[in-house]
C-alpha cells in the first residue's frame, strides 16, 4: 500500500490534478489480498479496501480476503466507498454502505463474459436500492480464457446510466450530482422504511 507502485501513482494524481483509485495485489506479511487504493489530487493515500468476497478457485488460490466490509473517504465534498468487482453483487454489501452514508461507490472490476448483466442491470438497481452513485469500472478485451465485457457504467440513484461505456476501452466522463442525489433520497423511501427487527435472521444487524 505504501510501495514504489503507490509512490508512482501517487505522483501522476498530483501531476494531472485528478484523484485516482486503482487495484492492485497488496501483499500484508504472508498474506496477499486483492485491493484498490484512493490516491487523492494532491497525493495523499485517502483509503485501502480489500476486497471481501473471492470470485471462484482461481482467486481464493492466490488471495486471501478482507474483513472490512465497509471503506470510505471523504473526497470533493462526498463520501466515497471503495468495493472491488464481485463484492457488488451481494446486497448486503451495497446496503452497509448505503446505511454508513456512502455518497459515491467506486467499483473497479474484471467482469467476464457471460455475466455482462451484471454491468446492465444489476448495478443500477444496486444504485436505486440503496440511493447512491455506483462508478462500476471493468476492464475491456481478451486475457488468456477470459473474455472482459467492458460496459462500464456510472449508474445514479435513480437507476439510470448517468453514463455507459461499449465493449471497447473508453473514457468515461461524468457527474455525481450532490443535489439530485439529495432529492433522490428525499423522494425514495427504501432506506427509511427498513425494519431492520425482521431482518434477525439473515444475520444483519439493525
Amino acid at each position: 500500500a505504501d510501495g514504489e507502485a503507490a509512490d508512482a501513482v501517487a505522483e501522476l494524481a498530483c501531476r494531472h490534478g485528478l484523484a485516482v483509485a486503482y487495484g492492485y495485489p497488496e501483499r500484508a506479511g504472508e498474506a496477499v489480498f486483492n485491493s484498490v487504493q484512493l490516491i487523492s489530487a494532491d497525493g495523499t493515500r485517502l483509503a485501502g479496501y480489500r476486497k471481501t468476497h473471492l470470485f471462484g478457485p482461481f482467486e481464493r488460490e492466490v488471495f486471501t480476503p478482507g474483513d472490512e466490509p465497509v471503506v470510505q473517504a471523504e473526497l470533493g465534498g462526498l463520501r466515497v466507498g471503495l468495493l472491488i468487482c464481485y463484492d457488488v453483487e451481494f446486497p448486503e454489501n451495497v446496503r452497509a454502505h448505503a446505511l454508513a452514508g456512502t455518497d459515491l461507490l467506486v467499483v473497479p472490476t474484471a467482469q467476464m463474459h457471460p455475466f455482462q448483466f451484471v454491468a446492465e442491470s444489476l448495478v443500477p438497481v444496486r444504485a436505486f436500492e440503496n440511493q447512491l452513485y455506483v462508478a462500476y469500472v471493468n476492464r475491456a478485451g481478451q486475457e488468456g480464457d477470459f473474455e472482459f465485457v467492458g460496459l462500464s457504467v456510472l449508474a445514479g440513484p435513480d437507476g439510470s446510466a448517468r453514463a455507459r461505456a461499449g465493449r471497447g476501452e473508453d473514457l468515461l466522463l461524468a457527474d455525481v450530482d450532490p443535489a439530485a442525489l439529495a432529492a433522490s433520497r428525499a423522494a425514495n423511501p427504501y432506506l427509511s422504511d427498513r425494519r431492520p427487527g425482521l431482518y434477525g435472521s439473515l444475520g444483519i444487524p439493525g
